[in-house]
């Protein structure tokens, strides 16, 4: 590892995981790498996690809260959950373990922008940050850290926390040096200046990690992969997804609002999105630009085709594939990607600057465009809001993306009303499904509404939807945003209770066509 740690008073610091995971105490807020599963440390989360089984085992409690940069992955997330190590977790998950105990109420989850992260941690709303647990590809011979597979809020649990713990991973390409673009310098107001980024290809910051070392107590060194995140070949409801969009950006061009370089993308991580993005390579597409938060398989293919000329983004998220070819490419994709700290690549000003088209899935829109993107039923939460809300709100087009329906039929994509709204009508433009496309700019509530219903319902849906929106011009309260308050939540309560959003005539009346 000498290669990896050349500084000299590092070594002098090297310690095992169980070592340093002695020096995390219990009620210690933690901040640790990763975002979707890259980056993460790998071997000092699995020993805290066996301290804490330990303590259990004796009838002790000893938990944490742990701030990351996104999700992680079961080494992390999924160890210190199983453990009951974790009181409070945020900005975004993934791990079904950390899910289930987040819904059984046993966890306090903070579901947030993850733009917000880094100004509300030098504010202080989530306390003193006592120690940070980062992993990094390297240490240089002055110090500075060769950032890992994911940057996400590094710089700021370096900069904020009392205490750090790196670890160094050799399994990460000694390749990524020179990938990273660390910008050094945002501010609270009132002293922000403008950031000065006008194209996802520009670099304005510098490509390493600064620590104080007065604050590094130990260097622990694993040689282990990322979570790989396999991605299945896009079914026929992605496909359709896909094709609705492509069309969509031919209109543009030829309406003039997009040119043949469209604008930079910014995609979900997500089949859907792969999908997206495949079809992007077969409709002829070259020369584009990507300012996302995650470089994924199907984006990682178009640089490779020269589809996407430059990609900005925070993390990577692979399949074993993906990441076989990353590393056996590093060199070709370290002038094709840049990796930035979280706090820019879902920066508002930029987003906005930028022009991006941000292209996120859903759990269900309502017929006015209101989307929720993380609960089911209104209150189980899935994943978190994540970066969608970022590049919604700024972004020059947001596209939000779901299949019409789910659980083989059971679960209506469109409803009447969502049951928890994570982006108003007023952030949605373009809504998509299996069944077509909803542009809904400079359209009223009431044209939205039949625009969904026909354009993206499922047939076995559009009917019960136009019943109910019918009714709801007649009978509402106020004719500007019709609703039947007493039923508008009816759809979610069905499936509550009887695992399915269709009544049973309606049941019954699908079955008879079928």
């Amino acid at each position: 590892m000498h290669d990896r740690i050349r500084h000299a008073g590092m070594h002098d610091r090297l310690m095992s995981a169980e070592q340093a995971a002695a020096l995390i105490k219990p009620g210690m807020t933690v901040a640790m790498s990763g975002f979707t599963g890259a980056g993460y440390p790998k071997a000092v989360p699995q020993a805290l996690a066996a301290r804490m089984e330990a303590a259990a085992a004796t009838g002790d409690q000893f938990r944490i809260k742990v701030l990351t940069g996104a999700s992680t992955a079961p080494e992390l997330d999924g160890a210190l959950a199983k453990a009951n190590g974790m009181e409070l977790r945020l900005p975004y998950q993934s791990d079904p373990a950390l899910r289930e105990r987040i819904n059984n109420g046993e966890i306090d989850y903070v579901d947030m922008h993850l733009s917000h992260v880094a100004q509300h941690t030098w504010s202080g709303f989530f306390g003193n940050i006592d120690l940070a647990v980062i992993e990094v590809a390297g240490i240089l011979e002055d110090g500075r850290l060769i950032p890992s597979s994911s940057v996400g809020n590094n710089k700021t649990w370096l900069e904020q926390a009392d205490h750090i713990i790196l670890e160094v991973n050799a399994f990460q390409p000694a390749g990524l040096e020179g990938m990273h673009d660390i910008y050094y310098g945002t501010a609270l107001p009132p002293h922000r200046k403008p950031i000065p980024l006008t194209a996802p290809d520009e670099r304005i910051g510098e490509p390493y990690l600064h620590v104080d070392p007065a604050k590094l107590l130990a260097v622990v060194t694993t040689d282990a992969p990322d979570r790989n995140s396999p991605f299945s070949a896009p079914d026929e409801a992605s496909r359709q997804i896909a094709g609705h969009l492509l069309d969509f950006f031919d209109h543009e061009i030829k309406r003039g609002r997009l040119t043949k370089t469209l604008l930079p993308l910014q995609s979900g991580v997500g089949n859907i999105a792969n999908a997206v993005l495949a079809a992007l390579s077969e409709g002829g597409y070259e020369g584009l630009t990507a300012y996302t938060e995650v470089i994924q398989d199907g984006m990682l293919n178009l640089i490779r085709n020269g589809v996407i000329k430059m990609a900005s983004a925070t993390s990577f998220s692979l399949s074993a594939a993906g990441v076989k070819e990353f590393n056996e490419n590093v060199d070709f994709y370290r002038t094709r990607i840049l990796l930035r700290t979280q706090e820019i690549s879902n920066h508002p000003e930029l987003i906005r600057r930028l022009g991006v088209i941000a292209m996120n899935g859903m759990i269900e829109a309502d017929i006015y465009g209101n989307v929720n993107s993380t609960h089911i039923a209104g209150s189980k939460v899935m994943n978190g809001i994540g970066g969608s809300g970022d590049f919604a709100r700024n972004g020059s087009l947001s596209v939000f993306m779901s299949p019409s329906t789910a659980k083989n039929g059971s679960i209506s994509g469109v409803v009447p009303m969502v049951s928890h709204v994570d982006h108003t009508e007023h952030d949605t433009m373009i809504i998509v499904t299996d069944q077509g496309l909803a542009d809904l700019r400079g359209l009223a509530p009431k044209q939205r509404a039949q625009l969904i219903i026909d354009r993206c319902a499922h047939p076995d849906y559009a009917p019960m939807l136009q019943d109910y929106y019918d009714r709801a011009r007649r009978e509402s309260y106020g004719k500007h945003t019709p609703h039947l308050l007493t039923e508008a939540l009816s759809w979610h309560d069905r499936l509550v209770e009887t695992g399915n959003m269709r009544t049973q005539p309606d049941l019954q009346a699908v079955s008879a066509t079928r």
